[in-house]
This record gives structure tokens, sequence and C-alpha cells, in this order.
């Protein structure tokens, strides 16, 4: 699957880019496929967590919002013929640093929240990526809970 993966990004990426602009691309792939993948958890899927994906595409890797839009097209494409997260999970552990997979963790929880309904699945899913990622588990409660009270914030009154 990572084979097809690089094939996909190397079709898209004009001939001189470099080495670590398709690193780059992977890693954005890789982020964006998670995101997605909570978004797809949950059976209602609405604008608003659609809208919660992109965003935190845009803020994570400083993308326009037409382009936090392809990615987030792309990556639910790549979810879709996906077997496991392995193969995303490796690529960001090698990649991001405890602080930036901690940071990428509690925007998945923003995406679960966005809806204003936590659904089982988007839990369950939260918790074996985290796993995957190697966060600690005190470190992922306090990610859920920022992303918590950003959701009841945000929330009208």
């Amino acid at each position: 699957m990572i084979d097809r993966l690089r094939l996909f990004i190397d079709r898209l990426l004009p001939p001189s880019t470099t080495a670590a602009a398709t690193d780059d691309h992977a890693l954005q792939v890789a982020a964006a496929v998670l995101l997605v993948e909570v978004m797809r958890a949950d059976t209602r899927i609405g604008q608003a967590e659609r809208d919660a994906v992109q965003r935190a595409l845009g803020e994570k890797f400083g993308l326009s919002p037409g382009e936090s839009r392809d990615l987030a097209d792309l990556a639910r494409e790549t979810a879709r013929t996906a077997t496991d997260f392995h193969a995303f999970t490796s690529v960001l552990n090698d990649r991001l640093d405890m602080a930036r997979r901690i940071r990428l963790i509690e925007m998945m929880w923003q995406v679960a929240y966005a809806d204003g309904h936590l659904a089982d699945d988007e839990r369950h899913l939260l918790w074996r990526v985290g796993d995957l990622l190697h966060v600690p588990q005190g470190a992922r409660v306090h990610a859920r809970l920022r992303a918590a009270g950003e959701s009841a914030s945000d929330s009208p009154t």
C-alpha cells in the first residue's frame, strides 16, 4: 500500500521535486488520513467535521483553504483503500517529535468534537492512534480536554 501511495505522490509532483518535498507530502497525507478517519468513524459526517479537518490541515501545514480541501480529498481516497494505520503512523513517528504528535492528537479530538457529539467509535479510534503514535496516556487526556474546552467555548450559549 505504501508503494502505491508513493507512486501516486510521484505522479502528482513535478520531476524536479526533491526527496524532501516528497517526504513532506507523505507526512501531510499521513496526518490528513488520520484526521479523515476520525471524521469517518462517526456515521453522521457533517459539514462541521469536514471544516474541522480542513482547518486542522491548514493550521498544521500552512495550507490555503483550497490546498487543505485537496489534501482532505486525497486523504479520503487513500483512507478508503487503507487496511491499517501503521503505514501512516510510522511516517508520523519518524518525522514528528512528541509535541507535534500530541498536537495532532489534539486536532483529531477537535474533529471528533466538531459536530457536538463524541461517538464511541471516534473515542476508540483516538485511543488506538494515540498508542500507535506512542503518545502517553496523560498527554492524550490533556489533548482531549483542550479540544473539548475549545468545542464548548465555540458552541452558542
